[in-house]
């Protein structure tokens, strides 16, 4: 137990049968309250081997837990009034919007304000990427207009996000001219990065709500004026569209195999994806237009992620069509586990996005360390001998494998898997290893930084 409990919110040790019941009951109630998070139940074999009178449910008790949901009032008043001086804001939208169900309450306060969003790598799906007010993703990997959006407010309002290095870029140098409004149910994040303004405890559905009409009562029916805010943002948009340029080698642009699978499958689908470059590329292009449709490891940086997570999403939501978007390095470390899709009937789609490398690291590599590709060059995708050869694995685990390493060919194997259903899919996109994952601001420079995005522009804009 003790081994756990840095990576847990709780970890219990039962080590009598008549504890069990109640145990279980108290490690549901701390994991799904308040900041969602895994709680370990150690069992001790004894414990599992004695019998005791069955009691549910019952009484839980749990002192000094106490998660609050119901925000101070003047708090939500202070954040209504710095809405309306403000001339230049913008709302900050991390994955606590979507863990507390407040979609629905976002939007109506998005269009009540006409402020512009952005939502970070866990908030993907929060609010609708076809939404005119919705400038993408923020941080490391995000689009120009949410990173200056960000950079140069006058006021932020952070809703379930906590400031990471990924969006702050170097944090004593973000944002520098704004006032900011915390709103997360975990008092521990509020001003741990970034000093808040108004600091606001509570559960995002609730503040969201309170904010709505806290802010109708303010401003009394009249609008803010954005008008020069928003004339600098769409300038933004025309300036940097978020784009990529073919690959020299001739190889497949992974950009374009995950923005078909995107519009080939649409919006009601569920996208899984791993760690590295496809993860970002999952993230920029595909459009997100609903919540729960994207499933991410985010900070955890989960290798091997994408095919668990979409097994799980499919055995929830059978219904659904369910993409595992994979890199040739994450799709090693669990893929083993298509021999459970096929034994217990569940067919997810999985999109190898086959670099031959490391992607991400790869990246890294050629940027910073002079190209120097150390242990990151793998033989996946190699065109005489492919180690292993993903098509053949796919094979022998009862799964569809598909090769795909000419543009033409990409649609008709994503109709293909779309249109098979009676066991897993595996498609292998053999893609250049030199495409990177663009706009990017380098690790520990303010996200100020746009001459870097200038000078790599002709790389991600638009043909």
């Amino acid at each position: 137990m003790g081994i756990t409990m840095p990576i847990t919110k709780h970890s219990f040790l039962v080590k009598t049968a008549e504890e069990v019941p109640a145990t279980i009951a108290a490690a549901y109630q701390i994991a799904t309250t308040g900041r969602p998070g895994p709680v370990l139940v150690d069992i001790t074999k004894d414990a599992q081997q004695n019998l005791a009178p069955f009691i549910w449910p019952p009484k839980v008790e749990l002192p000094g837990y106490r998660p609050i949901t119901k925000a101070h009032g003047k708090q939500i008043q202070a954040a209504a009034q710095l809405l309306l001086e403000s001339k230049k804001p913008v709302f900050y939208v991390g994955g606590g919007v979507i863990r507390a169900e407040a979609t629905a309450e976002l939007a109506r306060l998005v269009e009540a304000t006409g402020v512009p969003v952005v939502t970070t790598l866990m908030a993907r799906g929060a609010f609708p990427d076809s939404h005119p007010q919705h400038l993408g993703m923020p941080g490391m990997h995000g689009t120009v207009p949410a990173v200056l959006s960000l950079q140069e407010s006058d006021l932020i309002v952070s809703l379930g996000a906590r400031f990471d290095d990924r969006v702050t870029g170097k944090a004593s140098e973000f944002a520098p001219n704004a006032k900011v409004v915390h709103v997360d149910v975990d008092p521990a994040e509020i001003s741990k990065i970034r000093v808040a303004d108004v600091p606001i405890v509570g559960d995002a559905k609730e503040v969201i709500s309170d904010l709505i009409t806290a802010y109708a009562d303010a401003a009394g029916g009249s609008k803010l004026d954005l008008a020069d805010w928003w004339n600098y943002l769409h300038g933004l948009q025309k300036e940097f569209p978020l784009g990529y340029a073919e690959p020299a080698d001739g190889l497949l642009a992974p950009q374009y195999v995950i923005k078909r699978i995107g519009e080939l499958t649409g919006p009601e689908a569920i996208y899984a994806a791993g760690v590295g470059q496809h993860q970002m590329w999952a993230a920029q292009f595909i459009k997100y237009e609903r919540p729960h449709a994207w499933l991410n490891s985010g900070g955890a940086g989960t290798m091997g992620y994408a095919i668990p997570a979409a097994m799980g999403a499919k055995v929830a939501e059978p219904e659904r069509t369910v993409w595992a978007i994979d890199g040739d390095g994450c799709f090693q470390m669990t893929n083993q586990e298509l021999a459970t899709c096929t034994i217990n009937d569940i067919p997810i789609k999985v999109a190898v996005i086959n670099n031959s490398s490391l992607g991400m690291v790869r990246q890294w590599q050629t940027l910073f360390y002079d190209g120097r590709h150390s242990f990151t060059d793998l033989n996946t995708g190699h065109e005489t001998r492919m180690v292993p050869d993903f098509v053949k694995m796919a094979d022998a685990y009862g799964a569809l494998g598909i090769r795909v390493t000419k543009v033409e060919e990409v649609d008709a194997a994503i109709k293909l898997a779309l249109e098979t259903n009676d066991r897993p899919v595996v498609i292998d996109f053999i893609v250049s290893a030199d495409a990177m994952v663009w706009p990017m601001v380098p690790q520990g420079v303010s996200n100020s930084f746009v001459q870097y995005a200038k000078d790599h522009a002709p790389e991600w804009e638009e043909e």
